[in-house]
């Protein structure tokens, strides 16, 4: 549940500008998330989130722009760990199963991580296609995907 739920705020503030919990909280119950604020603050605080102006003069909440690869790390870390379900392979493609709905949000952390031998993912509700760029680099990136498990 948490992961889906830090993958789906992830999804909001990227789509709406958010400026506040208590708008941030309504997003989520309008998506069927219901969240206690110090849940929401909590959930703020693990994926980094920064407030930054917005042309109107106000704020709204966003991911920093310069992320440490040690946070992006503990964050792919915390994803994998509350969603992912099985990794597997064919070729040169990988699929990660995810809880319902956390796929977005893994697939994201992923993506952060900017892994040089991943061309790309592609995330469904909870399902991630990877693709590798080479067959014969899927061993290493399967076994960095089994150390974000644990």
């Amino acid at each position: 549940m948490k992961a889906r739920r830090h993958g789906l705020i992830l999804s909001i503030i990227k789509e709406k500008p958010i400026e506040t919990q208590e708008a941030l909280g309504a997003a989520l119950k309008a998506e069927g998330i219901e969240v206690t604020q110090a849940t929401l603050s909590r959930d703020i605080k693990e994926l980094g989130l920064i407030k930054v102006p917005t042309p109107s003069g106000g704020y709204r909440y966003s991911l920093p722009l310069d992320r440490s690869f040690p946070d992006l790390l503990k964050r792919a870390e915390r994803m994998f760990e509350g969603a992912v379900i099985s990794i597997d392979h064919t070729d040169n493609l990988i699929m990660i199963k995810t809880t319902s709905g956390a796929a977005h949000g893994v697939a994201a952390a992923l993506d952060d991580l900017d892994l040089s031998e991943v061309m790309g993912t592609i995330a469904g509700d909870d399902s991630i296609l990877v693709i590798v760029r080479r067959k014969d680099q899927v061993e290493q990136v399967l076994e960095r995907l089994y150390k974000l498990r644990r």
